[in-house]
């Protein structure tokens, strides 16, 4: 049995070196020289934020981008108080979400898709900061290439406690595997907080037809679909003039549901990679608490223990700093700690994603 767990380890830690491997040969693309021409409609789900939105239309506000190309469409998801727009240089629309289905953010980008008049859509969350040359690294990035579909990267602003960190390392290994899936022309993941892609592609797949009964995927469902439909037309931009930041959960009960909410979608993936790294990572990290019993029950050295764990870290420990480089300013901290106690959280997460319920914007939800 333990032999069975250690060869667990070694093809999660070789997983892992293959994702770095697919990092390094992600291009970083910065360049903005050409003159702007894209049009976009970048729409924002919201429910309850009338603190975080005048934060997201300041920063839309500092774009270096002309403010007639491009508007945003706010889609209020049943808030309890209704949000002003202040006045703004650009077009901005307030539009309540139609729901039809069990996804309340899926309904909200179909209803803001009947009102969108640009063939280019964004979409991002109301708690985040875009950079002034996001729309800009964008559109060069359009005008250079034959694309339908741009996946974006996404970083915390953190505060000094351990919750917050432990949340950007875990958020940088998720964009450090999504960058190196794309790397190896394997991608499955992206984050709705910075995805764009054009309207008619996006009804040329339909939509979220055949997903839209999940809470969550808006990003990774549409994503898969667009790669298995149109590989060579969806990319991932890889600039840190793209790079969105938003807000860290500020407690742990939050923070586990939003992963909970996370990982419930894992099972439904179209992508048999993503499934497949998917349970390596739960088998990986499930295998290493299964050692560390073993070691307390007597059952193997803590030589065993120590070279697994060392073997592990380090895996995970490049592919952490290669990312955070590319993400944020912010140094790596709490990263021994967060190593050990990362297993516990993420197989808890992944455990009870399969059949317990969760909260999500003051509403309960199940898989």
């Amino acid at each position: 049995m333990t032999i069975v767990l250690y060869i667990i380890i070694f093809m999660y830690c070789l997983a892992i070196i293959v994702l770095i491997y697919g990092f390094t040969k992600v291009n970083t693309i910065e360049y903005t020289g050409l003159t702007p021409k894209t049009k976009f409609s970048i729409i924002v789900p919201f429910r309850n934020e009338a603190e975080n939105l005048p934060i997201l239309l300041a920063s839309l506000s500092k774009l270096n981008y002309p403010m007639e190309l491009f508007e945003v469409i706010l889609v209020d998801d049943e808030s309890k108080e209704s949000f002003e727009v202040p006045n703004l240089k650009f077009k901005v629309s307030v539009i309540n979400n139609i729901r039809v289905s069990n996804s309340p953010k899926k309904d909200a980008i179909v209803t803001a898709m009947q009102m969108v008049t640009t063939d280019w859509i964004i979409t991002t969350d109301a708690d985040c900061v875009v950079n002034a040359n996001w729309l800009l690294t964008l559109d060069n990035y359009i005008q250079l290439h034959d694309v339908a579909m741009i996946a974006g990267a996404v970083t915390y602003d953190c505060g000094n406690s351990f919750l917050h960190h432990f949340q950007q390392l875990d958020l940088t290994s998720l964009q450090g595997a999504t960058i190196g899936s794309f790397g190896i022309k394997k991608g499955f993941m992206c984050n709705g907080a910075n995805f764009a892609y054009t309207k008619s592609f996006f009804q040329e797949l339909n939509g979220f037809e055949g997903n839209a009964g999940i809470v969550s995927g808006d990003d990774v469902f549409l994503l898969q679909n667009a790669i298995a439909k149109s590989p060579e037309e969806v990319h991932y931009l890889k600039s840190e003039n793209n790079i969105v930041i938003t807000k860290p959960m500020n407690d742990w009960r939050s923070l586990f549901y939003q992963r909970v909410r996370w990982a419930s979608k894992t099972s439904s993936y179209q992508s048999s990679f993503g499934k497949g790294l998917g349970l390596l990572v739960f088998a990986g990290n499930l295998s290493w608490l299964l050692i560390l019993g073993s070691w307390i029950l007597d059952l193997t050295s803590f030589q065993n223990v120590f070279l697994v764990f060392t073997l592990k870290f380090s895996v995970d420990t490049v592919l952490i700093y290669k990312t955070n480089q590319f993400l944020t300013k912010t140094k790596v901290q709490y990263l021994i700690l967060s190593s050990l106690f990362y297993p516990f959280f993420s197989t808890s997460v992944a455990l009870y994603s399969l059949f317990g319920k969760y909260e999500w914007k003051g509403r309960s939800f199940t898989k």
